[in-house]
Protein backbone atom coordinates (compact mmCIF):
# COMPACT_ATOMS: atom_id res chain seq x y z
CA UNK A 1 0.00 0.00 0.00
CA UNK A 2 1.31 3.85 -1.33
CA UNK A 3 1.23 6.43 1.91
CA UNK A 4 1.88 9.19 -0.54
CA UNK A 5 -1.13 11.56 -2.20
CA UNK A 6 -2.52 9.75 -5.04
CA UNK A 7 -1.91 11.52 -8.29
CA UNK A 8 -5.34 11.95 -11.00
CA UNK A 9 -4.58 13.62 -13.97
CA UNK A 10 -7.69 15.65 -15.20
CA UNK A 11 -7.17 16.80 -19.16
CA UNK A 12 -9.54 18.61 -20.84
CA UNK A 13 -9.34 18.30 -24.60
CA UNK A 14 -10.52 21.48 -26.76
CA UNK A 15 -9.53 23.82 -28.82
CA UNK A 16 -11.58 26.73 -28.00
CA UNK A 17 -11.32 25.82 -24.39
CA UNK A 18 -7.22 25.98 -24.90
CA UNK A 19 -7.62 29.33 -26.57
CA UNK A 20 -9.61 30.83 -24.00
CA UNK A 21 -12.43 31.15 -25.91
CA UNK A 22 -14.69 29.74 -23.39
CA UNK A 23 -14.53 28.20 -20.12
CA UNK A 24 -13.39 24.72 -19.33
CA UNK A 25 -16.82 23.49 -17.61
CA UNK A 26 -15.40 19.39 -17.91
CA UNK A 27 -11.94 19.80 -16.15
CA UNK A 28 -13.73 21.44 -13.22
CA UNK A 29 -16.63 18.63 -13.39
CA UNK A 30 -14.27 15.84 -13.05
CA UNK A 31 -12.12 17.38 -10.07
CA UNK A 32 -15.77 18.27 -8.26
CA UNK A 33 -17.23 14.61 -9.25
CA UNK A 34 -13.65 12.93 -7.90
CA UNK A 35 -13.61 14.99 -4.55
CA UNK A 36 -17.42 13.31 -4.05
CA UNK A 37 -16.00 9.84 -4.67
CA UNK A 38 -13.36 9.71 -3.35
CA UNK A 39 -12.12 9.39 0.56
CA UNK A 40 -8.06 8.96 0.27
CA UNK A 41 -5.81 12.10 -0.34
CA UNK A 42 -5.46 12.40 -4.04
CA UNK A 43 -4.18 15.55 -5.84
CA UNK A 44 -5.05 16.94 -9.59
CA UNK A 45 -2.95 17.07 -12.34
CA UNK A 46 -5.13 19.13 -14.64
CA UNK A 47 -4.58 20.81 -18.17
CA UNK A 48 -6.54 22.22 -21.29
CA UNK A 49 -5.10 21.28 -24.78
CA UNK A 50 -6.62 21.56 -27.97
CA UNK A 51 -7.55 18.39 -30.09
CA UNK A 52 -4.45 17.70 -31.68
CA UNK A 53 -3.58 13.87 -31.80
CA UNK A 54 0.27 14.11 -30.92
CA UNK A 55 -0.35 16.76 -27.75
CA UNK A 56 -2.67 14.40 -26.43
CA UNK A 57 -0.56 11.39 -26.89
CA UNK A 58 2.76 13.31 -25.13
CA UNK A 59 0.44 14.60 -22.13
CA UNK A 60 -1.13 11.30 -21.99
CA UNK A 61 2.61 9.75 -21.82
CA UNK A 62 4.20 12.15 -19.74
CA UNK A 63 1.41 11.86 -16.62
CA UNK A 64 1.67 7.84 -17.26
CA UNK A 65 5.35 7.35 -17.53
CA UNK A 66 7.12 10.59 -15.61
CA UNK A 67 4.31 12.40 -13.11
CA UNK A 68 2.74 9.33 -11.63
CA UNK A 69 -0.61 9.32 -12.43
CA UNK A 70 -2.45 6.34 -11.29
CA UNK A 71 -5.56 7.74 -13.13
CA UNK A 72 -5.97 10.09 -15.77
CA UNK A 73 -9.71 11.03 -16.48
CA UNK A 74 -9.94 12.67 -19.79
CA UNK A 75 -13.12 15.04 -21.08
CA UNK A 76 -13.62 15.96 -24.63
CA UNK A 77 -12.70 14.74 -28.07
CA UNK A 78 -15.03 11.33 -28.15
CA UNK A 79 -17.52 12.51 -30.62
CA UNK A 80 -17.75 11.99 -34.30
CA UNK A 81 -16.47 15.66 -35.48
CA UNK A 82 -13.36 15.51 -37.62
CA UNK A 83 -10.99 16.76 -34.27
CA UNK A 84 -12.54 15.04 -31.98
CA UNK A 85 -9.20 12.34 -31.68
CA UNK A 86 -9.24 11.64 -27.89
CA UNK A 87 -9.83 7.95 -28.48
CA UNK A 88 -7.25 7.78 -31.10
CA UNK A 89 -5.00 9.29 -28.95
CA UNK A 90 -5.67 6.97 -25.81
CA UNK A 91 -5.58 3.97 -28.29
CA UNK A 92 -2.11 4.91 -29.16
CA UNK A 93 -0.74 5.13 -26.01
CA UNK A 94 -2.36 2.20 -23.91
CA UNK A 95 -0.74 -1.57 -23.62
CA UNK A 96 -4.40 -2.74 -23.42
CA UNK A 97 -8.17 -1.23 -24.26
CA UNK A 98 -10.81 -2.05 -21.26
CA UNK A 99 -14.30 -2.53 -24.23
CA UNK A 100 -16.28 -2.67 -20.37
CA UNK A 101 -15.73 0.94 -19.40
CA UNK A 102 -17.26 2.26 -22.98
CA UNK A 103 -19.70 -0.10 -22.97
CA UNK A 104 -20.99 0.98 -19.39
CA UNK A 105 -20.60 4.91 -20.36
CA UNK A 106 -22.80 4.24 -23.15
CA UNK A 107 -25.26 2.03 -21.58
CA UNK A 108 -25.80 4.53 -18.61
CA UNK A 109 -26.12 8.14 -21.17
CA UNK A 110 -28.63 5.75 -23.43
CA UNK A 111 -30.78 6.40 -21.27
CA UNK A 112 -31.04 9.86 -21.03
CA UNK A 113 -29.90 10.66 -25.10
CA UNK A 114 -30.13 8.57 -28.37
CA UNK A 115 -27.49 10.71 -29.37
CA UNK A 116 -25.00 8.69 -26.92
CA UNK A 117 -24.16 6.08 -29.85
CA UNK A 118 -22.10 8.77 -31.38
CA UNK A 119 -19.96 8.66 -28.35
CA UNK A 120 -16.58 7.37 -29.09
CA UNK A 121 -14.90 7.26 -25.33
CA UNK A 122 -12.95 4.36 -24.31
CA UNK A 123 -10.67 3.61 -21.59
CA UNK A 124 -6.95 1.56 -20.95
CA UNK A 125 -3.81 0.57 -19.15
CA UNK A 126 -0.65 2.13 -19.97
CA UNK A 127 2.09 0.54 -17.34
CA UNK A 128 0.44 1.49 -13.53
CA UNK A 129 -2.33 3.99 -15.14
CA UNK A 130 -5.75 3.60 -15.97
CA UNK A 131 -6.87 6.35 -18.43
CA UNK A 132 -10.47 6.46 -19.02
CA UNK A 133 -12.22 9.20 -21.95
CA UNK A 134 -15.56 10.68 -20.66
CA UNK A 135 -17.82 13.27 -22.40
CA UNK A 136 -17.67 16.74 -22.11
CA UNK A 137 -21.00 17.77 -20.96
CA UNK A 138 -20.74 18.17 -17.38
CA UNK A 139 -23.76 16.37 -16.46
CA UNK A 140 -22.62 13.72 -18.51
CA UNK A 141 -19.11 13.53 -17.08
CA UNK A 142 -20.67 12.66 -13.85
CA UNK A 143 -23.38 10.39 -14.79
CA UNK A 144 -20.14 8.54 -16.95
CA UNK A 145 -18.49 8.71 -13.69
CA UNK A 146 -20.31 7.64 -11.21
CA UNK A 147 -21.23 4.78 -13.29
CA UNK A 148 -17.40 3.29 -13.85
CA UNK A 149 -16.20 4.41 -10.82
CA UNK A 150 -16.88 1.10 -8.66
CA UNK A 151 -14.46 -1.08 -10.84
CA UNK A 152 -11.84 1.50 -11.08
CA UNK A 153 -9.96 0.75 -7.44
CA UNK A 154 -9.68 -2.69 -8.16
CA UNK A 155 -8.75 -2.09 -11.53
CA UNK A 156 -5.75 0.39 -9.94
CA UNK A 157 -5.40 -2.55 -7.62
CA UNK A 158 -4.41 -5.08 -10.00
CA UNK A 159 -1.99 -2.85 -11.91
CA UNK A 160 0.08 -2.79 -8.94
CA UNK A 161 -0.75 1.06 -7.89
CA UNK A 162 -2.04 2.84 -5.05
CA UNK A 163 -4.88 1.71 -2.91
CA UNK A 164 -7.93 4.10 -3.75
CA UNK A 165 -10.85 4.41 -0.89
CA UNK A 166 -13.96 6.07 -1.96
CA UNK A 167 -17.12 7.77 -0.05
CA UNK A 168 -19.56 4.43 0.20
CA UNK A 169 -22.76 7.35 0.19
CA UNK A 170 -21.77 8.25 -2.96
CA UNK A 171 -19.56 5.11 -4.41
CA UNK A 172 -18.99 1.71 -3.34
CA UNK A 173 -15.81 0.48 -4.70
CA UNK A 174 -16.04 -3.03 -5.81
CA UNK A 175 -13.30 -5.71 -4.47
CA UNK A 176 -13.84 -9.52 -4.81
CA UNK A 177 -13.87 -11.38 -1.30
CA UNK A 178 -10.75 -12.45 -0.34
Amino acid sequence: MNDQTVRIGILTVSDRASKGVYQDLGGPAIRDCLTEILSCPWEPVARIIPDEQPVIEATLKEWCDREGCCLIVTTGGTGPARRDVTPEATEAVCERILDGFGEQMRAVSLRAVPTAILSRQIAGTRGKTLIVNLPGKPSAIRECLLAVFPAIPYCIDLMEGPYLTTNEAVVKAFRPKK
